[in-house]
């Protein structure tokens, strides 16, 4: 996925004091960074964070991190950030891949919105689902596991459904069409899903879990 480069990027996002710009410092020790042993959900690849704050404003005894590895994406949500005292966020800019140095079994929650599908064959071992990745969350999750994602793309999602179950997690919700479904399942938007909205795509939805 190409997105448009912002000249400076990474001084505007080192500069906001909700990133963390060494947070293989925290490993183990991200309660003593937000102050409180309230649970910490985390999400991947968060883009410009709209996700990622609305959770965070709407729910004041929970700590989020948003993950992003783009920083001209991370732009956006600093800016938005400035004006807003929130804290029980914090935002981290690094490569998915890498947050076992980051956390030890201190998350909660994972959320997966809208992230790359990476559709071809040969790039399938960059799915966020893929079973390499699996075993990566196995890692950073304090005791029982739990996944929430959302996405446009319907292979993606198949594809999801077929490796969380195959690693023995079982779903506590599944929908074909988030914004229509008639239980009403709880939601905050991304900015990628109010644009698909308007489009009228449907949105895939499934929090999966796995208990210990």
């Amino acid at each position: 996925m190409e997105y448009i480069k912002i000249k400076n990027a990474d001084k505007i996002v080192n500069n906001s004091p909700y990133v963390v710009n060494n947070p293989s410092k925290y490993k183990n020790k991200w309660s003593l960074l937000f102050g409180n042993k309230n649970p910490i959900r985390l999400e991947l690849g968060m883009g410009r964070g709209d996700f990622i704050i609305e959770m965070a404003r709407t729910n004041p005894k929970i700590n989020f991190i948003g993950l992003e590895v783009v920083d001209s994406q991370m732009v956006m949500a600093v800016q938005n950030l400035q004006k807003l005292n929130l804290p029980n966020l914090k935002l981290i800019n690094i490569d998915a891949r890498e947050i076992d140095k980051i956390f030890g079994k201190e998350i909660e929650t994972i959320y997966l919105t809208f992230c790359d599908p990476w559709p071809k064959r040969i790039d399938e071992n960059k799915r966020f689902t893929h079973i390499s990745y699996l075993k990566l969350y196995d890692k950073i999750f304090r005791k029982n596991k739990h996944i929430i994602l959302k996405t446009d793309n319907k292979g993606f999602f198949a594809y999801s459904l077929e490796t969380l179950s195959q690693y023995w997690y079982t779903f506590n919700k599944v929908s074909l069409d988030l914004h229509n479904d008639e239980r009403n399942i709880a939601n905050v938007m991304t900015n990628y899903e109010k644009q698909y909205l308007k489009e009228g795509r449907p949105i895939y939805y499934v929090d999966a879990k796995f208990d210990e």
